[in-house]
């Protein structure tokens, strides 16, 4: 198998801004049918992934026993005033926040085999491919499972 990123990768990546928020990218997720974004600065620089994991560790339970606790000691015994309530539940994370920064690339030459191994050492689901600095695509484990089928002569949709 000859292929490279550049032949199997996806090329119209979906991507945020270091500012996008929690809901605007749960948003995009859902309608395009992905896991994951790279967040990109205003340059075209890859600055990190926000992925559905990272989107849900502000839920958490250990985050919402911290979240109680503050609560119970701002409150003293008094109720809080519902409007504060209200604010403090809605997420106000953005991007920034709470992407991954260390991302493992892969560069367009790179081999089917060599994306393979990337992913399966670092355990990642998709690698962000980068040309010239910036992300010239994404090269998920689907890609390299059509990839495979292409490969064996099977009738799969590409």
């Amino acid at each position: 198998m000859s292929d490279s990123a550049a032949t199997i990768m996806t090329r119209d990546v979906i991507s945020v801004g270091p500012g996008a928020g929690v809901s605007e990218i749960a948003a995009l997720l859902t309608k395009h049918g992905i896991s994951a974004v790279p967040v990109i600065d205003a340059a075209g620089k890859l600055l990190g992934m926000v992925s559905e994991g990272d989107l849900m560790i502000p839920f958490n339970t250990k985050n919402q026993a911290r979240r109680a606790w503050w609560l119970d000691m701002l409150a003293e015994g008094e109720s809080l005033a519902p409007k504060f309530l209200e604010y403090i539940s809605l997420d106000q994370h953005i991007a920034s926040d709470l992407m991954t920064r260390n991302v493992i690339t892969a560069n367009e030459t790179a081999t089917i085999p060599e994306i393979a191994d990337l992913l399966m050492k670092n355990r990642i689901k998709r690698v962000p491919i980068l040309f010239d600095g910036h992300v010239a695509g994404i090269v998920s484990r689907a890609d390299i499972v059509r990839a495979l089928t292409r490969h064996v002569n099977l009738d799969v949709p590409q």
